[in-house]
């Protein structure tokens, strides 16, 4: 089983500057036909007391215009200037009840950055799974 034949990555959100306000949502995702979706961002940057989150949302219109939180969350908290640097928020979405989906991030208290946004989707009813337009090339090594 090859990763690069069953999963589909993609490219889902900009990198954003640090802010202690920060409220970016990432491109939505169609999930027909799909079973999930891993979202995955750095954290590039942060400052003491500076509080990462990363939230999924789900709704019915593809435009994101219903999108709302759901509880899943994913959060850290910058004990010391830099000590989230280089780490990551994940969340997985298994069977999402709704349509479409996508991620917000956000900032509170003090300063955090983040790189963009990688989304991995699992489960397509078809494959191999098509690249995104958003994947300029894909290698499978296979060593003997």
């Amino acid at each position: 089983m090859n990763f690069v034949k069953n999963f589909g990555i993609q490219y889902n959100g900009d990198a954003v500057a640090a802010g202690s306000s920060i409220d970016d949502d990432s491109t939505v995702i169609d999930m027909a036909n799909r079973q999930g979706v891993t979202f995955i961002t750095p954290i590039t940057d942060s400052v003491a007391t500076g509080v990462a989150t990363m939230t999924l949302q789900t709704g019915t219109a593809s435009d994101g215009s219903d999108m709302a939180d759901t509880t899943a969350t994913a959060t850290a908290t910058c004990a010391i200037n830099d000590d989230l640097n280089g780490t990551l928020l994940v969340i997985e979405c298994d069977r999402p009840q709704k349509r479409y989906v996508r991620v917000n991030r956000a900032s509170a208290t003090a300063n955090i950055a983040y790189g963009a946004v990688t989304a991995i989707v699992h489960g397509d009813r078809t494959l191999p799974i098509t690249d995104h337009s958003t994947v300029s090339d894909v290698t499978l090594s296979v060593e003997p």
